[in-house]
This record gives C-alpha cells, structure tokens and sequence, in this order.
C-alpha cells in the first residue's frame, strides 16, 4: 500500500509517453501530470521509510482525489465503453437538433470502474492514516479515519456486484474462468454485497477482509490478468489495463492490513 504511489507513477509515465492509435491525451495535462506523479512518489517514499506515515498517507490521499478530480474535469479522460456507465438514449424536444448521432445511447461520466477502484485506493490510504497496520502504535488509532476508508471500499465492493449483474464484459470476463457458470456468477454477486455490507456497516470488518484478501488475488490473476482478453478483445488500452492492475493491488495491500490489524 506504501509503494502504490511509486508504481503507479511508473506506470503513469509509461502510459504518458506511449504511442496509442488514435493518438491522444493524457488524463491531465502533461505539465501538471508530472507534478501530480511527483507528489505521489514523494508520499509513497515517506510512507515505506516510516516518515509521518499517517500524514504522508493522507497527503496521498489527498493527492489522489485531487488528480482525479482534475482528470474527470479536465475532460480528456479517454476509457472504453465498458468502463462507463450508460444512460438511456436522450430524446431532445421537438424541433431541437439531436443529441447524439441516429439517437444512439449517451456515454456518460461517471466511469464507474475506474473511479470505484480510486476510491477504494483513497480508502486504502485513509486506513494506514487511521494507524492501523502499525507494528509499534505510539498514538491511539483513529477510528473516523478507518471508518470511512472502509465504507470508501464496501462502496468499491458495491460497484464490483453491479459490474457482475449488467457489465457483459465482466461476466464474460468471470465466465471463461469459474466452474459452475452462471451459477457460481450470482453466488459471486451475492458474496461481494455481503462484503460491501460489513464494510459499510462496520461489522464483520476483520472476517469480510478476510474473505475478500483470498478473492482477491484470483480476481487479480485470472480476470484482471488476462490481457489478451481485455486489451485485444475488448480493445482496453494496455496501460488503463495496467493501472486498473495496479489498483487491485493497492486495494489488496489496504485489505491485508484490515484482515490482520482490522
């Protein structure tokens, strides 16, 4: 969970100077993005060095909720259709011109896949600011802290059981690789609101971490791995790919220390 802001801004740096057809822009600016991933080395490097850990992680985030902010507001924000949520196709007052061509559904913001997962690394960040998954606590925990980083992930959690239900790419995604089918798809769904559940509620915290710190990583290796599926099947860009990767990791480090010091 420290060295999330490292690898991300590695991998951000990557995705900046890679060539992607059609050409475009990155998320934000290219002068503001290198600040943003200098910021969040910088937290990522206090954190693993023990240095105010639980400001450092608040810095980060912080770091984040702006970046991401700035990202969405931005407008240059560039995810495939499966990332976004969509609306039901606008119908424009007589005589008005037509909102998007032949009346075809409106792709809109919020890209509820990839903002989930932010918002449970922002989570992940305010539970080691909490000072929790500290082997030597010198200052009691803050329990407001860790409350809303784990109501940030049980809303994670949530977007993930709504992911299984009307995402057809993420139910093929679990199909290809679980035995039981259809079957097996639902008791996931049931499985991740019960998780979202004790997140939100604060009950059952240690023993849904858990669950969830075993779930995982398969969800990690088999779906989210599988770049052959996303990146040329489902034409992900092959960094968005990494990052969202690199998020599931981040949230597994933050769920570790809520199954072991939770």
């Amino acid at each position: 969970m420290c060295r999330y802001g490292t690898g991300m801004g590695a991998g951000g740096a990557c995705g900046a100077g890679a060539a992607v057809p059609p050409p475009r822009k990155p998320d934000i600016p290219v002068p503001y993005l290198y600040v943003d991933m200098g910021v969040a080395v910088l937290c990522a490097s206090f954190m693993s060095f023990g240095v105010k850990r639980r400001w450092f992680a608040l810095g980060a985030a912080l770091q984040l909720a702006v970046a991401t902010y700035a990202s969405h507001v931005g407008g240059q924000v560039h995810y495939g259709d499966w990332l976004k949520v969509t609306t039901p196709p606008l119908t424009p007052p007589q005589g008005a011109p037509s909102l998007s061509p032949g009346g075809a559904a409106v792709t809109v913001a919020p890209q509820v896949r990839m903002y989930s997962r932010t918002i449970a690394i922002i989570g992940g960040f305010l539970i080691l600011a909490s000072g929790a998954g500290e082997l030597y606590r010198q200052k009691p925990r803050s329990r407001s802290l860790q409350s809303t980083g784990q109501v940030f992930l049980g809303i994670y959690l949530i977007c993930q059981a709504y992911s299984l239900q009307h995402s057809k790419e993420d139910r093929l995604a679990y199909l290809n690789h679980i035995l039981g089918g259809e079957l097996t798809l639902q008791l996931l769904f049931v499985l991740y609101g019960l998780l979202a559940l004790a997140f939100l509620s604060g009950y059952y915290v240690r023993v849904a971490a858990q669950v969830l710190a075993v779930l995982l990583p398969l969800a990690i290796l088999l779906i989210d791995g599988n770049i052959g599926y996303w990146h040329e099947a489902r034409r992900v860009e092959f960094w968005n790919q990494m990052k969202l990767i690199g998020q599931n990791v981040g949230i597994f480090g933050a769920v570790v220390i809520l199954a072991t010091d939770g």
